[in-house]
């Protein structure tokens, strides 16, 4: 059997501890030693606040809030709308179904049903509340130091943006994915480098001039934009050995070499259907002899079309599992204890992950992408981090590179920005 192979931590073996690790004694200093987090209900998201308060040593004392829209029905076509706008209709909508005690059908379907006078739409999760978040930072600044506030998704931009608004003395402010336009709204903006193709030379090319104005961004980035290759996520080398224990007993007697293989779904950006599910089972005919053993897992955003297809293909087959979907996940076991990876090209964050272990990632799909997919792609392969699964490949062959560290590498921008108002960062 192979011995997993997970990065070192910093620190072992007589290296000496970087000072992204180090602690932030500083004498008077200003230290920032909590945490809040504002997602938008996306487990993408919110993976990337939490990956960056680990990397910089906050996740035990962090708290999570979420901006959330109204679901259901007629609130599906509504998502374009800003946050606040959608929900006033929301409400209005609300209001009136339960005071005509009747539902109306959009297209065989029913935006609103009331019952016993309760509430629709909304979802019962914790809410985002800028007037608590900005009370508690104010008031507990002396004795607990300032509040490092990171944000992810558009909607959340409206919230830390005034977070920092009026209370920038108290609070440092971050948020991730681009917000499109005033970024000097925030402390730092991180951001993959792909978001600036519009800028580059094959980005120009693809944008007739007439609609270049309405292409964002329109210029480059700033001192307060931190770039990154892929996203941030929770899977640093501490938790993938939490992992590796946690699943020892049920991945550890696999068959060797063990292929990981994780399909995404379909995107704006990254368009395919059972025509790649079809290639992918064809190629992984095609290397299964190579394998010990293989396990498939699917994402939320799996069209139906595909799991099925892969399923009818590989159900009782010995060498292949394929995860049900039921709870416990085995994803954080699957990039510890895997030996190559397969991965769908649509999903940023997981070919982030499983680019930050040093193993073998082939990639499927990219012919079905473009735009800034494509540019984030060619980045992958220019740094030797991924190739193409072609089914040619013998899975034995094992090769490696110097995995991402975009959690660390933006930590340790974070902490360069912070100092320079006098505050560190401490866990």
């Amino acid at each position: 059997m192979r011995p997993i192979r997970l990065p070192e931590p910093p620190g072992v073996d007589g290296m000496e501890t970087p000072e992204i690790f180090s602690g932030s004694g500083t004498g008077g200093a200003t230290v920032v030693r909590r945490a809040v987090l504002i997602g938008n209900g996306s487990p993408g998201a919110e993976n990337q606040c939490l990956g960056l308060a680990r990397a910089l040593g906050l996740a035990d004392n962090l708290t999570l809030y979420r901006v959330t829209r109204p679901r259901g029905g007629i609130n599906e076509w509504l998502h374009f709308l800003p946050i606040s706008l959608h929900k006033f209709i929301d409400q209005v909508l609300r209001q009136f179904f339960r005071n005509t005690r009747f539902a109306i059908v959009i297209q065989g379907r029913k935006p609103y049903r009331v019952l016993n006078g309760g509430l629709v739409g909304l979802s019962a999760v914790l809410e985002a509340d800028v007037k608590k978040i900005v009370t508690v930072a104010r008031d507990t600044y002396e004795k607990e130091g300032p509040t490092l506030v990171v944000a992810c998704g558009w909607d959340t931009i409206s919230y830390s943006s005034l977070i920092r608004k009026v209370a920038s003395d108290n609070v440092f402010v971050i948020q991730i994915q681009h917000p499109r336009s005033r970024l000097d709204r925030f402390d730092l903006v991180v951001t993959p480098r792909h978001d600036y193709y519009a800028l580059t030379a094959s980005g120009q090319q693809e944008i007739p001039r007439l609609f270049r104005r309405w292409i964002t961004p329109q210029e480059p980035p700033r001192s307060n934009v931190v770039l990154t290759v892929g996203a941030l996520h929770q899977a640093d080398s501490a938790a993938l050995r939490l992992a590796a224990i946690a699943w020892h007993d049920e991945l550890a007697p696999l068959p060797k070499p063990l292929l990981i293989v994780n399909i995404g779904g379909p995107t704006r950006n990254c368009k395919y259907g059972v025509d790649l599910a079809k290639q992918l089972i064809t190629s992984l005919y095609n290397v299964l002899d190579s394998c010990g053993s293989v396990r498939i897992s699917f994402s939320r955003r799996t069209p139906w079309k595909v799991t099925d297809i892969v399923f009818k293909e590989f159900a009782g087959h010995p060498k292949v599992y394929i995860w049900s979907g039921e709870e416990p996940n085995p994803h954080m076991g699957h990039l510890a204890w895997a030996d190559a990876f397969v991965i769908t090209a649509d999903s940023i964050s997981m070919l982030s992950e499983a680019c930050s272990t040093g193993k073998p990632v082939y990639v499927v799909g990219t012919e079905h992408c473009k735009w800034k997919f494509s540019a984030f792609h060619k980045t992958l392969r220019e740094r030797g981090v991924v190739r193409p699964f072609t089914g040619l490949e013998d899975i034995s062959n094992s090769w490696s590179y110097p995995p991402l560290n975009d959690a660390i590498e933006v930590a340790t921008r974070v902490r360069e920005v912070i100092a320079e108002r006098g505050w560190t960062v401490g866990g």
